[in-house]
């Protein structure tokens, strides 16, 4: 019996699934990133979690879950992507001012080039946790820092922001507004966009996001015991994590497992995209819970892979959300709203004999799940738990 109450859910079956495609993310390039950010103080893997009570619940052989609240004290994955992609930034223009023709992340983090970087600012749109990782990176590697969050962002995200020494622009709108405005804001002054998506004209800068984010499955698969995953469900929102999940899993798994992209009801833009074949921005004021996946567009390059890789698309309400972080508080794992889309799905699915049938789960799948953050904003965190008991 499912441990969530039935609830309306969609899932999109991929019909492009498999078709050749261009390489999004170089090896070489992830290469480079694990080796720096594993040198990183304070670099640790995060933990990879077996959860039996959800693979009883879902009817499958096993489901562990990448437990990324600790990811170095900031809370989530977007540690790995904003940070590197900062330090990138910095040792591309320090390079191009004749001051290093190429720095280390070391060499900025003692302030070998601080006079330099101090003249640097970088910037980005975020829902919170790409902001605090932008942030912590600036502040780390000694350059300026502004960041744009839209309106219905949580206070308490804000001051995790701040506490880095950035500063924070409200803007009204979205978060796909929050990334226009970053980017008219850094052709005024000559900012650095640090983005997390991806535009026509806008991707070198996400490409080393991504591939900072490669890390964390990277991690998983070498804290995987036993026969691998047949099955991966991981959260959405522009797509970013997504892709660079998908490309780890077809550089390291053969065959590699099915893909399930997860994205809340409300904010559901590449399964709108999938349905269509292109990339779409979908209307309205995506008012879902799962803040960090609130968004109507989906990245350029991000889409370039999960239109051939993902298997299928899911779009989950936000009371499965709300239900699934308190199933995993009464097994003592903290993830917060934006980090258990994929778990939501796997139950809802796993519950649906003709999704089930759709995603191929049986008796023998083998789950992968990843918690995207920890409680980024506490208060948040218990009041969500409240509301769903």
């Amino acid at each position: 019996m499912s441990p969530l109450p039935p609830l309306p859910f969609r899932v999109f079956p991929n019909p492009r699934a498999g078709t050749p495609g261009t390489v999004v993310l170089s090896e070489a390039g992830f290469r480079r990133a694990r080796a720096e950010i594993a040198s990183w103080p304070g670099y640790a893997p995060t933990p990879l979690r077996d959860l039996p009570w959800a693979a009883r619940a879902a009817g499958v052989a096993a489901v562990r879950l990448k437990d990324e609240g600790g990811r170095f004290g900031l809370g989530s994955f977007k540690a790995l992507g904003g940070a590197w992609a900062v330090a990138q930034v910095l040792t591309h223009e320090l390079a191009r001012q004749g001051h290093a023709k190429a720095a280390a992340c070391a060499e900025l983090e003692a302030g070998r080039y601080a006079e330099a970087t101090a003249g640097i600012t970088v910037t980005c749109a975020t829902d919170g946790n790409h902001g605090r990782s932008v942030a912590w990176g600036a502040r780390r590697f000694g350059c300026a820092c502004v960041i744009f969050v839209h309106e219905t962002v949580s206070q308490g995200r804000i001051d995790a922001i701040a506490h880095y020494g950035a500063e924070v622009r409200v803007v009204p709108g979205t978060y796909d507004d929050a990334v226009r405005a970053a980017a008219r804001a850094a052709r005024e002054h000559g900012w650095f966009v640090v983005s997390d998506t991806s535009w026509e004209g806008y991707t070198s800068v996400p490409v080393d996001v991504m591939q900072g984010y490669r890390l964390m499955p990277d991690e998983a698969l070498d804290q995987w015991e036993g026969a691998p995953p047949t099955h991966v469900f991981i959260q959405g929102g522009v797509g970013g994590v997504a892709a660079a999940v998908s490309v780890q899993m077809r550089a390291r798994c053969s065959p590699a497992p099915a893909l399930v992209v997860a994205e809340p009801d409300r904010a559901a833009c590449l399964l709108a995209s999938a349905e269509v074949g292109e990339p779409v921005a979908i209307p309205g004021d995506l008012d879902t819970l799962m803040a960090g996946l609130a968004c109507g567009e989906p990245s350029l390059l991000a889409w370039r892979e999960l239109e051939r890789a993902a298997a299928a698309f899911m779009a989950v309400p936000d009371e499965a959300a709300i239900a699934c972080m308190r199933l995993l508080a009464g097994h003592g794992v903290v993830i917060g709203e934006s980090g258990v889309a994929g778990l939501a799905a796997l139950l809802l699915a796993a519950a649906d004999p003709a999704a089930r049938e759709a995603l191929g789960l049986t008796a023998d799948s083998r789950v992968l799940l990843f918690g995207t953050e920890g409680a980024t904003d506490p208060e948040l965190y218990v009041r969500l738990l409240a509301q769903s008991g």
